[in-house]
């Protein structure tokens, strides 16, 4: 028997034989050709018949993994509009004089890897989605349907990857569960694969070779372990947790639409963790109560120039409308640190994570800042939101970035906008200094959020980035503990309620240490939601 240990992204038990995806080639070679503009009408003409593929890819999946999972071949549509996108490709057409499949290719490439070096779990995860975009587009090109070899009997699929498209036209019947060399937790296709039950685990690495083909094979989705030859005791143990796993789901959907309280009574919010507007519905799917922390950086990523008022005004109005009376709280834009975006200009920086990033970026850019504010405010006339500040560290900025809040009410109002002026004002507090003065600051906050992933970062002295350093990265260390206790307990002295969004908020082994603390309001993925309810239904 060998075992092999890769990432669980989506939780199952499955036996069966292990296959590797077949896939026809893609030849993208680089060819010159002499004519720019027509090689660039060809890229053109290519986009537009992707984007109808993807209409109607997007219509005929939605009964497989929902209608918001079904939205993503949306965005992928948009992808195919977005001059982020298409600029690059007709660059270097003009410029290398170099057919429209290299381009793509080359410029999909780049753009992807730009997702894949950013440390944000959640825009890492896109890399894959870019790839998706790039290779339908390829396809088209150069007439060469990609194609995957179809299965005669339900196999266990292994693959280097699998991209959203993919994972949505599975044959559920043929594939029993999903393992991969590389992946990302939070990608759309470990979303699909939830959405579908199938059984999944990526980040194999080398570990998970071709030379396995055809092995029986055994695996837990949940803990991330694959058996290949299994032994009989390990057979009987995982078919024997399978069972358990049955019952859980059924418990956690009891649950479901009922308020999240402890045993004696004391109600808390369970808020999801969103980066997008596709991202609501992922939310609402989950059952969560709200939204505690809305990413509103990726309206500034991938594009080659700021949104405009209007433009982020539409997003943060989708995301509300959606959402209903259930709150949303929208983080002012937090770029820098691993969110480089080039037509920032930010100076290079040798410990960007300490450098000129979140709230310092607002603060130094009043009229970026205000532009962003702005565009809350109006959207926060169509439903429940909140403004949290990022990265504060001292009662100074705070005042500071309240100023510019009042400022852009000011504006909408001397230009005669329709806007919502009393919408709740927070902050986050994911430095110790934020946390060591959090009596002060809660003179004048509505609410505390903490990030924990900075926070553990800031007072461990430890580079997220680093990997070398995993070892020493204790994130129930005593002393990110009392800081969230502390910030915790002057938060309620001076009548505000406090939150965590960072990714402790989902740790099952702190949650009741969270309850005790006093906590009042937990934000984390939407899949966490109906497990953390039961959790806290017995504190």
């Amino acid at each position: 028997m060998i075992t092999l240990q890769g990432k669980g992204v989506s939780a199952g038990i499955a036996r069966g034989r292990l296959s590797f995806l077949k896939r026809q080639t893609l030849s993208v070679e680089k060819r010159s050709i002499e004519n720019a503009d027509e090689e660039i009408e060809r890229f053109n003409t290519a986009r537009k018949a992707a984007a109808d593929q993807l209409d109607t890819l997007s219509a005929t999946m939605m009964d497989k993994i929902g209608e918001e999972n079904a939205l993503l071949f949306e965005i992928h549509r948009m992808m195919l509009e977005d001059s982020d996108y298409c600029d690059p490709v007709i660059e270097i057409i003009k410029t290398e004089k170099v057919c429209a499949e290299y381009a793509v290719n080359t410029a999909g490439s780049r753009l992807a890897k730009e997702f894949a070096d950013m440390d944000d779990s959640y825009m890492k995860a896109r890399a894959i989605d870019v790839y998706d975009v790039s290779n339908r587009v390829i396809e088209i090109l150069s007439g060469e349907g990609q194609g995957i070899t179809r299965n005669d009997e339900p196999v266990i699929l292994a693959a280097d990857d699998f991209t959203p498209s993919e994972t949505a036209q599975l044959d559920r019947n043929k594939v029993l569960a999903l393992v991969s060399r590389q992946g990302a937790v939070n990608s759309h296709t470990a979303i699909f694969a939830r959405t579908m039950g199938i059984p999944a685990i990526i980040s194999f690495g080398a570990f998970l070779s071709g030379d396995f083909a055809g092995k029986q094979a055994m695996l837990d989705g949940e803990t991330g372990v694959l058996y290949l030859d299994p032994e009989p005791a390990i057979i009987q143990e995982l078919e024997a947790k399978e069972a358990c796993q049955k019952q859980e789901k059924e418990k956690l959907e009891q649950v479901r639409g009922k308020p999240t309280v402890t045993k004696n009574g004391r109600p808390l919010k369970l808020y999801a963790n969103i980066g997008s507007v596709i991202d609501a519905d992922a939310a609402l799917a989950g059952d969560a109560e709200g939204v505690g922390l809305f990413r509103s950086e990726f309206l500034y990523l991938r594009r080659d120039d700021y949104p405009d008022e209007n433009s982020q005004y539409e997003s943060y109005r989708k995301v509300l409308e959606k959402m209903g009376e259930r709150q949303v709280i929208i983080r002012t834009l937090d770029i820098g640190a691993d969110k480089q975006v080039e037509y920032f200009r930010l100076p290079k920086e040798e410990n960007p994570a300490m450098g000129l990033r979140a709230i310092r970026i607002g603060l130094t850019r009043p009229d970026l800042f205000k532009t962003q504010l702005r565009a809350i405010y109006r959207a926060a006339a169509h439903g429940n939101a909140a403004i949290m500040f990022p990265m504060i560290t001292s009662l100074d900025e705070l005042r500071r970035a309240k100023e510019q809040a009042k400022a852009a009410r000011e504006e909408l109002s001397a230009r005669g906008i329709p806007f919502k002026a009393d919408v709740p004002i927070g902050i986050m507090i994911e430095t110790p200094a934020s946390a060591v003065i959090s009596d002060l600051l809660a003179q004048e906050s509505d609410f505390f959020s903490i990030g924990t992933n900075d926070l553990t970062q800031y007072t461990l002295a430890i580079d997220r980035q680093n990997s070398a350093l995993a070892s020493f990265c204790d994130t129930h260390h005593e002393a990110i503990l009392r800081l969230i206790r502390l910030t915790c307990e002057n938060a309620h002295k001076a009548g505000i309620w406090c939150g965590i969004c960072g990714s402790l908020g989902a740790d099952s082994r702190l949650t009741k240490t969270f309850v005790d603390m006093g906590l009042d309001e937990l934000s984390v993925e939407p899949s966490s939601i109906l497990k953390l309810r039961t959790l806290i239904a017995d504190c």
